[in-house]
């Protein structure tokens, strides 16, 4: 492990956004801390085997590197996207920041603009994601979906080519690329009020063990953002409730306002356009939490839920993971265990 005043290694995945991504953070803790950080390519079995996420373990099979070289000594931190981990955090590491989310949004990329529920009948649209895929059955049922792996380069280029019509990706995957990854593609952005997005989704999590030396555990805790810490805690426990892994058709997507939790989640049926979805607002105590930007494209709440007495006078991250938890029963309350695969 790194001692003070020497080189901070970041690990990371080897793919040209993993390691922009990881870039800003690096950029970030030299800031703070006074001291050089050098990446650390690592290649794990997601940028190797090309096989759909669900055949070889979902977005799990990008960390499991990461965390066997920072077990080894390899390097001394790790960044991840968010949506990529596991609910559970293996024991002997600890994830000590989640700097502020970038954009949680997905985007439709088409070559000329045309919006995605307008697109023609049998239009081929690329995603491997179960969610992204049962969300443009329901936004067009018209199209199909192909499936998609590989770097956001190959996947625009196969927009460009003329290949597929339309590619599903993360609006925050493409901010933080240099230059402009687009070219002449044009993106729609997809609104979180119709189509909220995988728990964690446009946050980071840098990743550390528990026996990292302090200074280090101090300069990451300085990039950590509440937050947004306590509105994907609530994502990742709605996810952690349902039980059904990282590959479950559903979508979580939380954010502060005014001092109250705001949680839409939504499970779905694979093919059908069938779906059970829950939109609630929480208080979080105590509320001295700063509240994030409200996204304006949220549906008015339809009421209060009534599960999660239990966090009045929590701390709000234990707070914000127990609303969460309720929001997950009372989706299976309401049949979604009857849409979700079994892990």
């Amino acid at each position: 492990m790194t001692a003070a005043g020497d080189v901070i290694r970041l690990g990371t995945r080897r793919s040209a956004l993993a390691q922009a991504q990881s870039g800003h953070v690096a950029k970030a803790l030299e800031a703070v801390s006074g001291r050089r950080v050098e990446l650390v390519p690592i290649t794990s079995e997601g940028d190797t085997n090309r096989a759909s996420l669900s055949e070889i373990g979902g977005q799990g099979v990008f960390a499991t590197a990461l965390r066997d070289a920072l077990r080894r000594g390899e390097c001394d931190i790790l960044v991840h996207s968010l949506k990529d981990l596991p609910t559970q955090v293996p024991d002997g590491l600890v994830i000590a920041a989640i700097p502020a989310r970038a954009d949680a949004r997905d985007v439709a990329v088409t070559r000329d603009g045309t919006p995605l529920h307008e697109l023609k009948a049998g239009s081929a649209i690329g995603t491997g994601s179960p969610r992204r895929i049962a969300q443009v059955h329901v936004r067009n049922p018209r199209v199909h979906t192909a499936d998609l792996r590989g770097n956001v380069d190959s996947r625009l280029q196969r927009v460009a080519s003329g290949e597929l019509d339309a590619v599903i990706l993360a609006a925050a995957g493409l901010s933080r690329l240099d230059g402009d990854p687009l070219g002449e593609l044009k993106a729609e952005p997809l609104g979180l009020a119709e189509w909220p997005t995988a728990p964690g989704q446009g946050a980071l999590a840098v990743e550390t063990t528990t026996d990292a030396p302090p200074e280090l555990l101090a300069a990451l805790a300085l990039l950590d953002d509440e937050a947004t810490r306590i509105a994907v805690t609530a994502e990742r426990a709605v996810l952690e409730g349902l039980d059904s892994g990282c590959q479950a058709p559903m979508a979580a997507h939380a954010e502060l306002v005014d001092g109250d939790l705001r949680v839409r989640a939504v499970v779905y049926a694979p093919h059908d356009g069938w779906r059970i979805g829950i939109d609630v607002t929480e208080p979080l105590h105590p509320d001295s939490v700063k509240a994030m930007v409200p996204g304006e494209e949220y549906i008015h709440p339809n009421g209060s839920g009534n599960g999660a007495d239990s966090a009045d006078g929590a701390d709000p991250i234990r707070a914000s993971r127990a609303i969460g938890l309720s929001v997950a029963h009372r989706l299976l309350e309401r049949g979604a265990a009857d849409l979700l695969p079994r892990p």
